[in-house]
């Protein structure tokens, strides 16, 4: 099931956790390689996925993020 342009979870595909559609590759793996200082290209090459594969998992991040909830703790 996509679950936005360009990421999808299935339960029998990395145990539900959300993949760029039509690969097995995870969108936390992908962004922590490119957190971790890889580019772009190192990151398409590695992994085979596309420039757009990248906007869409980091789309999937920031949209995500803008979802969570904070409370300070004081």
């Amino acid at each position: 099931m996509e679950i936005l342009p360009g990421i999808s979870v299935n339960k029998k595909v990395r145990f539900g956790k959300p993949v760029i559609s039509g690969t097995r590759v995870p969108v936390d793996l992908v962004l922590g390689k490119l957190a971790g200082g890889m580019s772009y290209e190192e990151v398409m090459s590695e992994y085979g996925i596309t420039r757009k594969n990248i906007l869409a998992v980091l789309n999937y991040a920031a949209k995500t993020l803008s979802h969570e909830e904070i409370k300070a703790v004081c």
